[in-house]
Formats: C-alpha cells, sequence, structure tokens
C-alpha cells in the first residue's frame, strides 16, 4: 500500500474513531450526572432516567432508516450530517432550562448519533482494503473500550467540578473538530441513481423497534406493569411482521431479506445479539455487587471494572488483523468461548472473593470481547453487497443495541429469580440481616452470570455455523 493511501485510510479511521468515541463517551457519563441533572431540576430519578432511556430507544429504532438513507444519498453525507447534529445537540442540552427540553434536544443528539452509527462501518467498508479491514474494525472497537474507560471517570470529574452541563458541552469543540476531519478525509462516494425511500417500511420498523425496546427496556424498573408490558411488546411483534411482508413486496425495500439467506451475514448478527447480551448481563449487576454486596467505593468499583475495557482495547487491533489473514469464524467463536469462561468465574463472587480473582475474571470478559469483534463485523459487512453496506451497518448497529437492551432485561429478571428461589432454600435459614441479603444477592448473581456464560456459548455456536470466512 502506497504511503499517501495509507495516511489517507489513516486520518479516515481517525475521523471515524473520534464520532464513535465521542457518542458512546457520552451515554456512560450521562449515566454518572443523573443525580445531579435531578437535582437540578427537582425531579425524580425515574424521570430523569428518560434522558438514558430516550437517547438510546431513538438511536436503536433509527439505525436502519439512516442506513438505507446512506445507501441512497452516501455515506459520506450522512455521517457528517449525523456528526453535525449530535455537535448541535449536544450544545443545545447543555444550555437546557428544564427537563422536558433536555429530554428533546437529547433525542435530536440520539438522531445525529444513529446516523453515524449506520454510516460509519460503511465507510470502513467501502474505503479499506479487504486485507485490512479487520484492522480498521479493531480501531473503532478501540475507541468504544476506550470511552467505557474513561466516561465514567471524566463524567465524574466534569460534574463535579463544573457542573452536569459540562458533560455536553465539551463535545461542542470535539464536534466541530470531528466534523471537519471528517469532512476533509473521508472519500465521496456516489448518490444512487433510480432507488427510491422506502417511508412505510421506515415507519414500521420504527414503531415495530421501539414497541419491542420499550418494554424490554423498562422491565428493568420495578413496579412496571405486566400486562402493558404484553401489550407493547405483542404490538411491537406484530409490527415486525407487517415490516417483513411489506419488504417483499416493495420494489425499494429498507432491508433487502434475501441478505438474511446468506448465513455468513444471518449468523454473525445473531452472534452479535448473544456477545451484548451476555455482556450487559453482566456489566448491569456487576456495579451491584461491588457496591451493594461488598460495600466498595464508586472509585474502587470503576478500578475492578477496568480490566474488561482494558483488555478489549489491547486485544480488538491485534484480533482484528489476524482476521484479515486467517478464518475469522474461529477467532470470533474463540472470543465467545473466553469470555464465557471470565462470566464462569463471576458466577463464584462471595462476600470475601479476592480481587486478583475479580481482576482475571474481568480480564477474560474483555479478552474475548476484543477477540470476536473485530472479525465479526468484518464478516458482516464483507459479506453485502456494496450497494446495501449502509442497510447492513444499520442492522449490525441495530442488533448490538437490540442486545444491548435484552441483557439488561433479562438480568434484572434472573436476579430477581435467583434472589427469590435461594430464600426458599434449607440453608437461607442458616442467615439473618445482612447476611441474609448478601446470600441472597449472590445467588442471584450466580444465576445471571452462569445465564451470561451460556448466553456467550450460543453466541460461540452461532460463529461456528457462519462459515468459514476470510
Amino acid at each position: 500500500m502506497k504511503s499517501a493511501e495509507k495516511n489517507g485510510i489513516t486520518l479516515l479511521l481517525a475521523s471515524l474513531a473520534v464520532g464513535t468515541f465521542m457518542s458512546a463517551l457520552d451515554t456512560s457519563a450521562v449515566t454518572v450526572a443523573s443525580t445531579a441533572i435531578k437535582n437540578s431540576f427537582g425531579i425524580s430519578l425515574s424521570t430523569v432516567e428518560w434522558v438514558i432511556t430516550g437517547y438510546l430507544l431513538v438511536i436503536s429504532s433509527l439505525l436502519l432508516t439512516f442506513g438505507r438513507l446512506a445507501d441512497i444519498h452516501g455515506h459520506r453525507k450522512i455521517y457528517i450530517l449525523g456528526f453535525s447534529v449530535f455537535t448541535a445537540g449536544s450544545l443545545l442540552c447543555g444550555l437546557s432550562t428544564s427537563i422536558a427540553s433536555l429530554i428533546g434536544f437529547r433525542v435530536l443528539q440520539a438522531i445525529g448519533a444513529a446516523m453515524m452509527f449506520s454510516s460509519n462501518s460503511a465507510i470502513i467498508t467501502a474505503n479499506v482494503p479487504a486485507e485490512k479491514r479487520g484492522k480498521a474494525f479493531g480501531i473503532i472497537a478501540v475507541a468504544v473500550a476506550f470511552a467505557c474507560c474513561v466516561g465514567p471517570v471524566a463524567g465524574g470529574f466534569l460534574v463535579g467540578a463544573l457542573g452536569w452541563r459540562s458533560i455536553f458541552l465539551v463535545n461542542v469543540p470535539v464536534g466541530i473538530i470531528g466534523t471537519a476531519l471528517a469532512f476533509r478525509f473521508i472519500p465521496h462516494d456516489q448518490k444512487k441513481q433510480g432507488q427510491r425511500f422506502d417511508m412505510i417500511g421506515s415507519a414500521l420498523i420504527f414503531a415495530a423497534l421501539f414497541l419491542v425496546l420499550l418494554p424490554l427496556d423498562l422491565s428493568a424498573s420495578k413496579g412496571f406493569p405486566v400486562p402493558v408490558f404484553t401489550a407493547l411488546l405483542c404490538g411491537g411483534l406484530a409490527l415486525t411482521a407487517v415490516f417483513i411482508l411489506w419488504e417483499r413486496k416493495t420494489p425499494y425495500p429498507m432491508l433487502k431479506l434475501a441478505l438474511f439467506k446468506n448465513r455468513v451475514f444471518s449468523a454473525s448478527l445473531a452472534a452479535t445479539v448473544f456477545n451484548f447480551s451476555a455482556q450487559f448481563m453482566m456489566a448491569f449487576l456487576a456495579p451491584y455487587y461491588f457496591q451493594n454486596v461488598r460495600a466498595m467505593s464508586p472509585a474502587l468499583t470503576g478500578l475492578l471494572y477496568m480490566p474488561m475495557p482494558l483488555a478489549t482495547i489491547l486485544v480488538a487491533p491485534i484480533s482484528g488483523s489476524f482476521s484479515d489473514k486467517h478464518d475469522s469464524r474461529l477467532l470470533s467463536a474463540g472470543g465467545m468461548a473466553v469470555m464465557a469462561s471470565g462470566f464462569c468465574m463471576l458466577a463464584f463472587l462471595d462476600t470475601s472473593t479476592p480481587y486478583w480473582f475479580i481482576v482475571i475474571a474481568m480480564i477474560l470478559a474483555g479478552t474475548g470481547s476484543g477477540m470476536f469483534q473485530s472479525p465479526n463485523n468484518s464478516a458482516v459487512m464483507g459479506s453485502v453487497p456494496a450497494e446495501y453496506r449502509g442497510s447492513a451497518s444499520g442492522t449490525l448497529a441495530t442488533m448490538r443495541n437490540v442486545g444491548m437492551v435484552l441483557g439488561v432485561a433479562l438480568s434484572g429478571a434472573l436476579f430477581s429469580w435467583g434472589s427469590a428461589h435461594a430464600a426458599l432454600m434449607p440453608e437461607a435459614t442458616h442467615y439473618t440481616g445482612l447476611a441474609f441479603t448478601q446470600y441472597l444477592a449472590t445467588n442471584g448473581l450466580k444465576v445471571t452470570f452462569l445465564a451470561a456464560a451460556a448466553t456467550a456459548l450460543c453466541g460461540m455456536t452461532a460463529s461456528l455455523v457462519k462459515g468459514k470466512t476470510r
């Protein structure tokens, strides 16, 4: 590869990494600021949760729409527009005068983030040679993992020093720089001629995903009515069926369903759902163990969680480069097996588990994630025709978000079931007071972490059945 071409790809990846890092950082930083936002507006914590929930729901529901728009109008154009919208939304969030305006501007942020997420994988696939593609996806995985590392720390520092508005306003200069980089270094792509946008399909899939993800996301909250949960979920699934029927007959589909006949494409997407479900089953409850069962400080909680994203940062570029030359199926499947081993270790946590044991388990989980993500993403994007790369990129990002929401919902349900089941066991009578509460919690955690390990093994199976890829 010529030096000029190599430098151009490096700068292209840098512009994509900045956008990915900024949007991922914003998600984790806002979580840290929840209490400060609550106190600032004098509202309940359940209301503040919509600042986070609304953002995630809108992103997840719009990824396929913007992926298809990028296929028609150009991935570069949608990405740069998304970066600009996200930056403007960040400024408006920082200037919000009420919780209603903050939630509304978070939705604007989410629209911009969906435009970026639905285009970045397609831009990499279109502009990076196939023999370097895995490494490129590894760099993007590093940006996400690095954001997970510094997000809580940076968010806590900014909120403590400058107030909650600073976590949004800091995005503005970074967003301006990132937009300028994208404008300068992402190559132009041609608008597709003779293709129309499927408005009906877009509306159907937005409503379907929103109705499916909303109850799953809120199910982790106490007191969410079961009839409402069932009605929303059934409505979303029904609209999904209508969407599939519509896509089969429309001449310009949002998502070409024939892509799912490709075993590499469909199995890799299934593996993505399993991967992120398993990760978030663990990630949702690990802080509970650290702070509620072990009474650790938030700072120590962050330190013990840090080995997982750090391991991903170190492994993802290596696994991406390796997958460029070898069968990515074995590497991604091996990653899921390593992740499962880490979760199995976490299933044995109790009130006196040594720190070194926790750190090793987290390293294994992060190593497995790093081994899996770059080869799997490269396999998805390399298996589709060029004219549907935006749709494929949006579908991949959608499956990732669906996995996250499923993981959180399953972890809450499994933890509650495991704790309730433990209370009925004969040995439960041996505990009282705090010891009884810890006994119930550790049993709930064991059930959840073992389920996370089993989910990771399902991802390993999906990776193996997709067939040989390189």
